[in-house]
């Protein structure tokens, strides 16, 4: 079965390059393994910035029907210190909208587009035939093959497996997992989102769709243990809950009374810092180009971002051939660093301050001194940073 693209992940960046290749009349397969809707560990925050890029996409629409409220304020629980500050604004502010809808959206968004969706279906191995790569697909025993010039990764970084794009899983104490659950009846102001910040770990919270409070976190593997030995019986989760209300007071004046939405989901180890986006003559978009430290809640606009943007190279310089794939990503490579590159910096500068004890004490000191420095900080996490051609 031949295309022009076979895109591997219908996520958030997987998805954005199949509406936009499909578009301007490529053949593209997307191939997803899981069935939608699902729920993902993702803080699920949008920042306004995207509004363009939703509305390019054909879900701006929906996106502003469906998501919770505006943002407004950006907040700081750490400790028994709680404090706020205006969130930067440039053209609206962000919402929330839970990844079972969001993902459901962009999904149905390519298939109207014109993509051919193979769900759900695993990408069992690759391979190259002259200028084509040959993928093998399965589902409940059945295979087939895909060729096309053009291979995009966009299947996450968090999932080990056997396919070029992915990567090896290595254990480390300092690893860091991730955690997510939807909460009902939370107290938390419709406008405002806190940073956490807890022994061993960092997260947030959010208002989203549907009345929805989103929780998620990341806990570092070896602080996990050690708690954990303390609650014998309990579940990671369970053990995570407790731990942020025992030592984090507005998290525990906000959700120590609500009632959990479905289960807690877990995800990791987390693999923060900037890959190769195109390697092997494969492309990659999403969070196995480059991933940002959860604490600056860039996570899904930095997969749409970059899913549009690589498929705008592609547009511009064609891909028929090698020479033009590779052309199509030195210009992809050098905007996503442009991009990306400085929010994934500070991203990890905040992340190792907010996880060691004595930084950790120290940033909760200033920030209770000085609150707007939650501005500056969401500033730099690329919140007022626009898509360049999408304004």
């Amino acid at each position: 079965m031949n295309h022009d693209a076979v895109i591997i992940g219908a996520g958030p960046a997987g998805s954005s390059a199949a509406i936009t290749l499909a578009r301007q009349g490529w053949a593209v397969a997307l191939v997803e393994r899981t069935v939608f809707p699902r729920r993902k560990v993702c803080g699920e925050f949008i920042s306004a910035t995207n509004l363009a890029l939703l509305d390019r996409l054909g879900i701006g629409d929906a996106w502003r029907a469906q998501a919770g409220p505006e943002i407004r304020r950006v907040g700081f629980f750490g400790g028994e210190v709680t404090t706020e500050a205006r969130m930067p604004s440039k053209g609206g502010f962000g919402r929330a909208l839970g990844r079972d809808v969001l993902d459901t959206l962009l999904l149905d968004a390519a298939t109207a587009a014109g993509a051919e969706i193979f769900q759900p279906w695993r990408a069992a191995a690759m391979a190259r035939e002259g200028e084509l790569h040959i993928v093998t697909i399965e589902a409940d025993k059945q295979e087939q093959v895909l060729r096309a010039p053009v291979l995009i990764a966009a299947h996450g970084s968090w999932e080990p497996g056997k396919l070029p794009s992915q990567l090896d899983k290595i254990n480390k104490p300092s690893d860091l997992l991730g955690f997510k659950a939807h909460f009902r009846g939370a107290s938390l102001p419709a406008d405002l989102m806190p940073l956490l910040i807890f022994p061993g770990g960092y997260g947030g919270m959010v208002s989203a769709d549907h009345g929805r409070l989103s929780l998620s976190c990341c806990i570092r593997r070896d602080t996990l243990a050690a708690i954990r030995a303390g609650r014998a019986g309990a579940s990671a989760a369970e053990t995570v809950h407790h731990h942020i209300l025992e030592t984090c007071r507005g998290a525990r004046e906000t959700i120590g009374r609500a009632n959990l939405d479905g289960p807690w989901l877990a995800a990791g180890p987390i693999r923060p810092g900037i890959r190769s986006r195109y390697d092997e003559d494969i492309f990659r978009v999403g969070n196995i180009a480059g991933e940002s430290h959860p604490i600056i809640a860039e996570g899904i606009s930095m997969a749409m971002q970059s899913g549009w943007l690589l498929a705008d190279q592609l547009l511009q310089a064609g891909a028929t051939t090698q020479a033009e794939r590779a052309r199509a990503a030195a210009r992809y490579s050098a905007a996503w660093r442009r991009l990306f590159a400085t929010r994934i910096h500070a991203a990890s500068a905040f992340a190792q301050i907010a996880i060691q004890p004595a930084s950790a004490r120290a940033m909760t000191a200033v920030i209770k001194l000085l609150p707007a420095t939650l501005t500056l900080g969401a500033a730099l996490s690329g919140k007022t940073r626009a898509v360049p051609g999408l304004a």
